[in-house]
This record gives structure tokens, C-alpha cells and sequence, in this order.
């Protein structure tokens, strides 16, 4: 048996089973191969590759995509090889950011690099092609019957069967999570809950053999599992840097300009030029260079430059002003020389991510700097970069509390007393925290909502902007990454899927713009005192 269909808790509010606990799936069935998903999403795929290979596990990388539309037509798609990789990722990105998305006609163009599952009949029924395209036979037996219409109107179009056990939970005692969850996702009560409004509860991580022994009548289903996953081979190359593509002049590498810039600087920040700042400036410019990192000292030049050029007030923050090289390129203000500040702190070969240069503008003007970063690399080329934000004590406690009907009102009352807190300390609140000893949560239905806030714990609750974080990428954004509206659509904010842990793990070039209030009031009084000496 080979996985083809698993929802992770980044199906978000859908799905509760963690990347671990797939990974631990696969180990204990001894599974060579596992397939990961999740609805319209691809947040938790770098994230699942990165597990898999430490595993030794193939990671099969893939969606679920349903039409904003015809709700009931949806189909999963999975990536052959990395051309589909970055297909997946730009459909993905067009039916979260276009009105006009259409699942059919994307089915239609055709791919060679994706497989293409549905049990949904209305789409099978509008499809012109066949190859790549299966028809999906579900272990259920809520689906039984629509199996058997399936698997007669596959053989009726000579259509390609593939068994599958969609999963959304890891085993049955999680259903009434799922259903839980489910009610916050659509602001329900748990009693209010229907049942299109939740899915099958056979959807839970089956074991092998017993999925087996379901469709042993329908071996060449289980069969065909098989032969898409050995077909399935992307390679993210994970932990390799994706720099831009930085202009430097003619018969210059990256290198010797990177050279060239930073001895120029040398010779405005010291005079006379010493031979320890010599020294160590060839020294820093060396571990750069074996690093591969010369294009990323560039992109930050680039920035900065553009920023002096418009009169703009920055700052250089963090472990950078440890770099002589930073401070020589005018990214930081301290000499580190002078200060006797260790540039091994800063970047060392040792180091397997890349290092942080954080550079802070005026809250007046960080805008428009990030508008032309995306202007001088193309907006296909740039995206803000997205946070995940998860369930703690308290948004625990109040979103579940809701599912049992109970007010606004009444929720604030107890919530107040519970502190900024992981939410699996719930169980032990009162032992933990003073302030919650005011309050009894031991008696019902409180108890009953802590017991189950606990078990969303960590669960991804929505995607937000990363307060500084944007990539610059080599070829369009969507070659690596699915993109996606912010929280509050209607900003038109546009952020990266994964968030920034899984961006750096996809070796993406993420710089931090920082906005820093300071830096806006020291201009204002700049700016006054310059008025007063004019009068």
C-alpha cells in the first residue's frame, strides 16, 4: 500500500494530524513511500520533504484541489518531478488569488508532470483526456457505492482506478477533534454541526493491511498506487541557495565586485588604512566567497544604496555589525575593529543558514523601500513571507468555548484569567499560574473545554505576514512557492504559503526590512531643526 491521500493540520482547521505523526505512520508500516495532501495548500510540503529525507522515506509532494465553484468537484493532484513541483505551486497560487480560477480547465491543459486523481464524478464526466487521470476508489464504507458507480464508469471510459483512504485524523479517538475543529472553522456549535458539514470518520490513518484486504478484489487499484509513487520524483534540493540574479558590471563576478566595493569602503571608514584592517577584511571577503554568499552581500548593497540615494535613515542591526565587510559596504555603523566585535559570530563555514543582515528604516519610510525591491526585481520575482500562527492558551480556550454555544461575554470573564501560555499548560493551570487560582475550571463544561483546547494545541490556526521577512527569488516567486492572500483580503497583501523556517530550509533568499519608530522621530527632528535654521 502506498499513502496517496493525507491531510495534515495545515489543511488548516480540516485536517489534525501533524507532519510527525505522518512520518511516524509511515515508519511504523514500514512505508517506502507517502504522499502529503493538504486543500488548496502547500504550506507544510518543504516542511514534510525535509522529515522524509531524514527518514529515508520518498516524500510524495501534492494537493487537493477543489473548484471555488462546484464545490463537490475537486481533485488531487501529485507532483511527478519538479517541473510539477512548480506547476502545483502556481495553481495553487491561481486559485487563491484569481475570481476566475476554473479546476476543469486546469485539468484540461494537459500536464505531463502531474498526476491527476478524482472520485468526482460531475468533473470525470467534463474531462476530454485520460492520460495521467485516474479515477479514485475510496475504502469506506460511506463510499462504497459510489466506489462501485466509479469503478463501472472508469471501466465504461477506459479509464486508469487508483485505491486510496483519504486521512485527515491519525485514529478513530480523534473524530470528535476533527469535529471540534470543525465548528471553529465554521463558526458553529458543536451541536449545529450537520453531516455535510463533516467527513467521513472512516478518514483516519488505516492500517495497511486492512486497506488491503478491502479492495483485494480490486488489485490493479491498489497496484496503480504503486507505480504513481515510483513515478513520483521531486527533487527540492533542499538546503541549497536560490540567490537573484544581481547586475554587476561587465567582466565582473559577484566576487570581484564584492572585492572591489568593500576596499573602496575601506578607504573612507579608516585613514590611515591599517594592515590588521587589511588583513581581516581579506579575511571575512575569503569565508564569503568559500560560501557562496557574495550575490546576498550584493542584494543588501543594492538596498542600502537605494535608500542613500533617496536621502532615506537606516540602521544595520543584530550580529552584523560583527562584519568589517558590512561595515566597509555602509550596511552597519559600528566598527567592529574598534570595538574588537568577532566576525565568526556573525558568519562562520561552520553555519548552515545563511546569516542576517536586518537592516531598520523609518516606519515613515519602510514601505517604499520594500515597493522598490519589488519594482527593481519584479513582482514575480518577490513576495512578503508568511507567518503561521497557532492555537495557544487562550485563543484555545475561546475558540473551543464557542463550539458549546457559550456567549462572548461570558467567555471573556474566564479567558482574562488565562495567561500567554503554550495551551497544553491548560491541564495544569491553576497549579501553574496564580492568577488563574481565582477561577475554578474544574467544573463543567470549563473542564470539558480545557480537555479538548489542549488537544489543538500548536494546531496552525491561519497564515499572517511576517513583520519584516520578503524573498527575492531567481525565477518567479511560484517556481518554489505557492503565494496566497493574507488574512485580510481585502489589503491585497500577497504572502508566501510556507512560512519563514521553510522558506530558509528551501534555501530561498529571505532579507529582513525592519520598521523602527526611532528612526522616524529622529528624522522628523532633523527635519525641524534644518526649518528653524532656514527662518
Amino acid at each position: 500500500m502506498i499513502q496517496l491521500h493525507i491531510h495534515s493540520y495545515y489543511t488548516f482547521l480540516q485536517g489534525t494530524i501533524s507532519i510527525d505523526k505522518i512520518i511516524e505512520y509511515a515508519k511504523k508500516y514500514n512505508l517506502k513511500s507517502i504522499a502529503l495532501t493538504d486543500t488548496n495548500c502547500m504550506c507544510g510540503l518543504i516542511e514534510f520533504a525535509k522529515k522524509c529525507k531524514v527518514e529515508k522515506i520518498k516524500p510524495i509532494l501534492g494537493a487537493l484541489i477543489n473548484d471555488p465553484v462546484f464545490q463537490n468537484e475537486y481533485a488531487v493532484f501529485l507532483a511527478k518531478n519538479n517541473e510539477g513541483y512548480a506547476e502545483l505551486c502556481k495553481i495553487i497560487t491561481m486559485r487563491k488569488l484569481r475570481e476566475d480560477f476554473s479546476l476543469y480547465e486546469i485539468i484540461n491543459k494537459k500536464s505531463e508532470n502531474l498526476f491527476v486523481i478524482t472520485s468526482s464524478i460531475d468533473l470525470l464526466k467534463k474531462i476530454t483526456f485520460s492520460k495521467n487521470l485516474y479515477v479514485e476508489l475510496i475504502s469506506t464504507k460511506r463510499h462504497k457505492r459510489k466506489s462501485k458507480e466509479l469503478y463501472e464508469f472508469a471501466q465504461y471510459k477506459n479509464l486508469k482506478i487508483v485505491a486510496t483512504h483519504p486521512a485527515y485524523f491519525v485514529d478513530k479517538d480523534d473524530y470528535s477533534t476533527h469535529k471540534i475543529v470543525t465548528s471553529i472553522r465554521l463558526n458553529k456549535t458543536f451541536e449545529n454541526l450537520t453531516d455535510t458539514n463533516i467527513i467521513d470518520e472512516e478518514y483516519y490513518l488505516i492500517d495497511p493491511e486492512v486497506f488491503e484486504k478491502r479492495w483485494k478484489i480490486f488489485y490493479s487499484a491498489i497496484h496503480a498506487s504503486e507505480d504513481i509513487a515510483e513515478k513520483c520524483n521531486v527533487n527540492l534540493e533542499l538546503n541549497k541557495y536560490k540567490f537573484p540574479h544581481i547586475k554587476v558590471p561587465t567582466n565582473e563576478s559577484a566576487y570581484t565586485y564584492l572585492w572591489k566595493e568593500s576596499f573602496q569602503g575601506l578607504h573612507k571608514r579608516y585613514d590611515p588604512v591599517t594592515e590588521v584592517a587589511i588583513n581581516r577584511l581579506e579575511k571575512e571577503l575569503k569565508v564569503i566567497d568559500d560560501m557562496n554568499l557574495s550575490d546576498y552581500f550584493l542584494m543588501v548593497l543594492s538596498i542600502v544604496k537605494e535608500a542613500k540615494r533617496r536621502g532615506m535613515l537606516f540602521i544595520g542591526r543584530g550580529s552584523a555589525a560583527n562584519s568589517l565587510t558590512a561595515y566597509c559596504l555602509g550596511l552597519t555603523q559600528v566598527d567592529p575593529i574598534r570595538y574588537n566585535l568577532y566576525f565568526e559570530r556573525f558568519l562562520n563555514k561552520s553555519r548552515r543558514n545563511l546569516p542576517d543582515i536586518d537592516i531598520d528604516f523609518s516606519w515613515k519610510e519602510r514601505d517604499e523601500i520594500i515597493k522598490y525591491v519589488f519594482e527593481h526585481y519584479g513582482y514575480e520575482y518577490v513576495a512578503m513571507i508568511s507567518t503561521t500562527i497557532t492555537f495557544k492558551a487562550r485563543s484555545a480556550f475561546r475558540e473551543v468555548a464557542k463550539t458549546f454555544g457559550i456567549t462572548n461575554e461570558e467567555i471573556s470573564q474566564y479567558s482574562k484569567f488565562i495567561p500567554w501560555t503554550n495551551a497544553k499548560n491548560l491541564l495544569k493551570i491553576s497549579e501553574l499560574f496564580p492568577e488563574s487560582c481565582k477561577v475554578n475550571f474544574n467544573i463543567e463544561p470549563w473542564k470539558s473545554i480545557i480537555n479538548i483546547a489542549v488537544k489543538i494545541a500548536d494546531f496552525p490556526r491561519h497564515l499572517s505576514i511576517h513583520p519584516s521577512g520578503i524573498i527575492i527569488t531567481p525565477k518567479p516567486v511560484t517556481n518554489y512557492v505557492a503565494l496566497e492572500y493574507a488574512k485580510n483580503k481585502g489589503l491585497g497583501l500577497i504572502i508566501t504559503q510556507p512560512d519563514m523556517y521553510s522558506i530558509e530550509d528551501m534555501g530561498l533568499i529571505k532579507i529582513d526590512l525592519l520598521s523602527q519608530r526611532s528612526l522616524g522621530v529622529l528624522r522628523d527632528t532633523l527635519t525641524n531643526i534644518r526649518k528653524r535654521e532656514e527662518n
